[in-house]
């Protein structure tokens, strides 16, 4: 067994964030989404792993070989945990250590490393931290400034505590997945963890708040997310219909689909456009827009029916009136109805694929939402970029996802100042 030796050891970061170092237990998107905003910004974040157990999205068989997508279904066989795509696109411009947390040696050696951050991060099932003894209060000791932010499913107090999570059952606990779906039908659920993102994001927001504290006063703080309560956060009218208005979520007309019951919007949703499984999404919330509609229709005479009198008529006849919007998006291509109802002032837009995204979207591309890095097992590979712009900081792109072990000579030497020696024997050891 050996580590790689790397050559992309980094310098002094660059960005708002410089200077704060990251001890980073997390895996999977709900964690390393998170960590990964502070790394674009500067932070030495430190990714922490077991050889024996390397974080999912290394797992995940998207590559069968240098540059060659995996057909749906394809089968991998023995995968090489550098080449996950997903964990490359997570884990961006972070250094990458292995740490055996089940021998007393690497939770010294990962005590060692917490005494030399400023930051912890972990989003394991509650109580794996606890067995290592990875406590606040422990932590504290270690480090008495230290910011130390959880991330689970149902948050780390509460009876549901101990409950094993994931995106869509933190999507169906959290009653997303009860009001999805079209009108009249069974809940669909969410097909993607997007909790995880979610979630991620007020741990990034809460990271920020607890750094900016100790930057004033110097004290640590513990930061405990849910990502059940981040998505309860989504449900704000849903909440508000069924409290004050007693309606019940289970009814013909709900879950509402692409509609949209406030304000009554009508013609609101999908429409088929030409090409295979093309669509184009447009809203229209009040007279002026239906207006500027009817004229880029060319004035048909169905218009002129009562059902579509006004808003509230539409409103009421949406089934009739997305019949005779879809006869007109059906010969048209996504693209060209969207470009042709905002250029009336019509709100509209291609519902775009991941191809249109990342080849064809001018938009995006002037804007640079994508960005390209090289890795050295991959290669050159496209990364999604920030969704802002700041006229004073940009994230600093040094590097693509860290080897499975690349930085262990760095972080272990040259950060916590073991021996070639000493490094070796804890590798041979099964430590590192």
């Amino acid at each position: 067994m050996t580590n790689p030796v790397s050559t992309r050891t980094p310098g002094r970061r660059t960005g708002p964030l410089t200077g704060v170092r990251v001890a980073d237990f997390c895996w999977m998107g709900v964690g390393a989404v998170a960590t990964r905003l502070l790394a674009d910004f500067g932070a030495e974040v430190i990714k922490i792993e077991d050889r024996t157990r390397v974080d999912m999205p290394r797992r995940l068989p998207i590559y069968k070989g240098q540059g060659k997508a995996l057909s749906y279904g394809e089968e991998l066989s023995n995968p090489d945990p550098n080449m996950g795509g997903l964990f490359n696109n997570y884990s961006r411009n972070k250094l990458g250590v292995t740490i055996n947390m089940r021998t007393p040696e690497g939770r010294e050696l990962a005590d060692r490393l917490i005494t030399k951050s400023n930051v912890v991060t972990e989003n394991f099932a509650p109580g794996v931290m606890e067995r290592w003894g990875l406590t606040f209060a422990r932590l504290q000791q270690l480090n008495p400034s230290i910011i130390y932010a959880r991330m689970s499913g149902y948050g780390h107090t509460g009876p549901h505590t101990e409950y094993r999570s994931y995106g869509p059952v933190v999507q169906a606990v959290s009653g997303l997945s009860h009001i999805s779906g079209l009108p009249g039908r069974e809940p669909s659920g969410w097909g993607l963890s997007y909790m995880d993102n979610l979630a991620a994001y007020y741990n990034s927001a809460a990271l920020l708040m607890a750094i900016l504290h100790r930057e004033e006063t110097g004290e640590g703080t513990e930061i405990d997310v849910s990502a059940v309560e981040a998505g309860i956060s989504l449900l704000g009218p849903v909440i508000l219909d069924v409290k004050v208005n007693k309606r019940s979520t289970r009814r013909d007309d709900y879950p509402t689909g692409n509609r949209l019951e406030h304000p009554h919007a009508a013609p609101h949703g999908v429409y088929p456009c030409a090409g295979t499984d093309r669509w184009a999404a447009i809203a229209v919330l009040d007279q002026s827009e239906w207006d500027l509609l009817v004229d880029v229709l060319g004035s048909p005479d169905w218009v002129n029916d009562p059902m579509f009198c006004d808003q509230e008529s539409r409103f009421a006849h949406q089934d009739e009136l997305d019949t005779h919007i879809s006869a007109w998006t059906l010969t048209r291509t996504p693209h060209e109805v969207m470009d042709v109802l905002q250029a009336r002032g019509v709100r509209a837009a291609a519902v775009q694929t991941a191809e249109d995204l990342s080849e064809h979207d001018p938009q995006i591309a002037f804007r640079g939402t994508f960005f390209e890095l090289d890795h050295p097992v991959i290669g050159p590979a496209l990364f999604e970029g920030m969704p802002m712009q700041m006229s004073r900081t940009a994230p600093d792109n040094w590097r693509s996802a860290p080897l499975v072990a690349e930085d262990n000579d760095y972080v272990f030497g040259e950060l916590l100042g073991l021996s070639a020696d000493e490094r070796g024997e804890l590798l041979d050891k099964g430590v590192i």
